[in-house]
C-alpha cells in the first residue's frame, strides 16, 4: 500500500506490548527498527496480563511466562500484528499458531547488583537484606554470601530501586533492563557470567507473529531486524532449559556465546538454598547453512542438559516439579526459535 492523492497510508503495525516502563521500552525501539525496515507506521498496543495486577510471588503464578499469556491471546485474536517480549521471560514450549519471527542482537547478559553505598556482594554488610524474585538469584547469592537475608520481591524496575536505601541494602536485576531504561548508572556491580550465569536468553528480545502471516512487507523487515549469533546462542540456552524439563523460574543459570565459529555452551543447576550445585559446558564447530547451525546450537544444549541430568541436577531443583508448576505445557525447544521468519 502506498501513499497518493485521495489514499491512504500504508496501515500501521500494530506491535503488543506491556504497560510497564521496561516492556515499553524495548518494544518502542524493536518498533523504531521495523518501522524504518518496513516504511510504514508502527503503533505501540499495550495489553494488561495478569503478571501485571497480582502481586503474588512468580512461582505462585506459574513463573514469569504469566507475562506472555494475555500478549499472545492478542495476537491470536488480531487484536495486534507482532509482540516484543524479553525471551528470558517466555516458556520454551511452542504456541500453537504463533513463532518467534525475529531475535534482534542481544543487549548485555549479565544480572547487576544495585546497592547502598556502593557496595558489592563481597563488602555487603554481613545479614544484608537483597531484594530478589528469581529463584536462581537466591541460590547464587546463597552460594556466595549464605549469611545474606534474600527477600522475595516483585515490582517494575523503579519499585524495586526505590527499595534501596529504603527496607533492603540491595537489589539484583538485570543489565539489560537497566540499560534499556537509562538506568545502568544505578548498578553497583556487574556480575560476571563465569559465576553467575543468567537465565537462559536473558538481554535478548523475542519478536512473535502469527505462523500464517503473510504482510511481505512485515516478514521482509523482521529479517532485517534478525541478528543469527543471538539466535544461535539463546537458542541454546533455551535448550537446556528445555531439556531438563524446567519453567521459567528454575534455579538455572545458562551462558552461550559464539566465539570465531564456535558455539560454547555452559549451564548451571542450583540447590535452591544454593548449598549445591552442578554445572556442564559443551562446544561444537559451527558450519554449513543457516539451519545446520541452528540444530548444532540444539544439539550442545541438548548435550549440556544431559550432562546435568547424570550428573544428579534433578536431584538438586526438583526439576519436573518446577515445571508442572507452569501453564503452558510441556517443555521442548520447539520450531519457533529454530526458524526465523521466512
Amino acid at each position: 500500500m502506498t501513499d497518493g492523492p485521495g489514499t491512504a497510508g500504508p496501515a500501521p503495525i500494530r506491535l503488543g506490548t506491556r504497560a510497564s516502563r521496561l516492556a515499553v521500552a524495548q518494544s518502542q525501539d524493536v518498533a523504531d527498527r521495523l518501522a524504518k525496515a518496513a516504511g510504514r507506521p508502527v503503533e505501540l498496543v499495550t495489553v494488561t496480563s495478569e503478571g501485571d495486577t497480582n502481586r503474588a510471588s512468580l512461582a505462585s503464578l506459574g513463573g514469569t511466562g504469566v507475562f506472555a499469556s494475555a500478549l499472545r491471546e492478542a495476537l491470536v485474536a488480531g487484536e495486534v500484528d507482532v509482540l516484543v517480549h524479553s525471551l528470558k521471560d517466555l516458556p520454551t514450549a511452542p504456541y500453537p499458531g504463533l513463532t518467534i519471527a525475529a531475535v534482534p542482537k542481544r543487549a548485555d547478559a549479565r544480572d547487576v547488583l544495585v546497592a547502598r553505598n556502593g557496595a558489592t556482594v563481597e563488602t555487603l554488610p554481613e545479614g544484608a537484606k537483597v531484594g530478589t524474585g528469581s529463584p536462581r538469584r537466591v541460590a547464587q547469592l546463597k552460594a556466595k554470601r549464605p549469611d545474606l537475608d534474600v527477600v522475595d520481591i516483585r515490582g517494575n524496575i523503579d519499585t524495586r530501586l526505590g527499595r534501596v536505601d529504603d527496607d533492603l541494602d540491595a537489589v539484583v536485576l538485570a543489565a539489560a533492563g537497566l540499560g534499556r531504561i537509562g538506568r545502568l548508572d544505578a548498578a553497583t556491580e556487574l556480575l560476571d557470567l563465569g559465576f553467575w550465569p543468567s537465565a537462559p536468553g536473558q538481554g535478548a528480545l523475542a519478536v512473535e507473529t502469527r505462523s500464517d502471516e503473510s504482510d511481505r512487507s512485515l516478514l521482509a523487515a523482521l529479517r532485517k531486524i534478525e541478528h543469527a549469533p543471538t539466535r544461535l546462542t539463546v537458542a541454546a540456552e533455551r535448550e537446556v532449559l528445555a531439556k531438563l524439563e524446567a519453567g521459567c523460574s528454575a534455579p538455572i543459570g545458562a551462558t552461550a556465546i559464539v566465539d570465531a565459529e564456535m558455539l560454547l555452551v555452559s549451564a548451571t543447576v542450583y540447590r535452591p538454598d544454593g548449598s549445591e550445585y552442578r554445572t556442564a559446558s559443551h562446544a561444537a564447530v559451527l558450519d554449513g547453512s543457516a539451519q545446520d547451525r541452528l540444530d548444532e546450537a540444539l544439539e550442545v544444549g541438548g548435550r549440556v542438559a544431559a550432562e546435568l541430568l547424570e550428573n544428579g541436577a534433578a536431584d538438586l531443583a526438583d526439576l519436573s516439579s518446577v515445571a508442572d508448576d507452569t501453564t503452558d505445557g510441556p517443555y521442548t525447544a520447539g520450531p519457533g526459535l529454530a526458524t526465523p521468519a521466512g
